[in-house]
């Protein structure tokens, strides 16, 4: 299994790096965003994922840890081969990725290219309770921990559509009423602060 690769950029554009490792260029996938951050000539490290098939060898590339997480998850669900999954990611962050199957939203996984309706819903119900194994929600013990999951709840309901000072309130108010636990959850921590604000207004983006 290669997890990582550390070397030159000798191309990146589309959605293909091909990284100099020990004289060798390896092509790797990625997503279009992570493709223009990536320079020619200059040194990357890159996490990585080696898919094996009977009749090819394909090297995933990812920006941190986290999204390569996300990515395994992903790949997990039926339906949903490698390529869907970094689709996924290409259009959304692991943040709202986790913020959609929180709040049950199938369509944000339906708006991908090669994602359709049933394997959309079986992503919300396969992700369900599985996201706080990424390090976005990092552990409750942590009160920087505490600090990004707030943030990160903070950034999901101004892409709701709240205000980002109605928002702030709902999360303080909310992680005021968690458990120790929940406080260092996102979903758990996102549900508390829909609850406050109101189910009504969900959709209204």
């Amino acid at each position: 299994m290669i997890s990582s690769v550390r070397g030159t950029v000798l191309h990146a554009a589309g959605t293909t790096a091909v990284i100099e490792v020990g004289g060798i260029g390896l092509s790797v996938t990625v997503t279009p965003q992570h493709a223009l951050s990536l320079r020619q000539g200059s040194e990357a490290t890159l996490r990585t994922a080696l898919v094996v098939r009977e009749d090819d060898l394909s090297l995933f590339g990812f920006q941190d840890a986290e999204e390569l997480a996300v990515f395994d998850l992903l790949r997990g669900v039926g339906g949903v081969g490698p390529k869907s999954a970094i689709g996924v990611l290409a259009a959304m962050t692991p943040a709202q990725i986790a913020t959609a199957v929180a709040t049950e939203d199938d369509s944000a996984f339906r708006a991908v290219s090669g994602i359709g309706p049933k394997t959309a819903k079986l992503i919300v119900v396969s992700l369900a309770g599985k996201m706080q194994l990424t390090a976005s929600t990092a552990s409750s013990a942590s009160p920087a921990g505490r600090a990004s999951v707030s943030d990160s709840v903070l950034v999901a309901l101004v892409g709701l559509g709240w205000s980002e000072k109605v928002a702030a309130l709902a999360v303080e108010e909310a992680r005021g009423e968690a458990s120790a636990e929940d406080a260092g959850n996102v979903q758990a921590l996102l549900r508390l602060a829909l609850a406050r604000l109101g189910p009504q207004q969900v959709g209204s983006r």
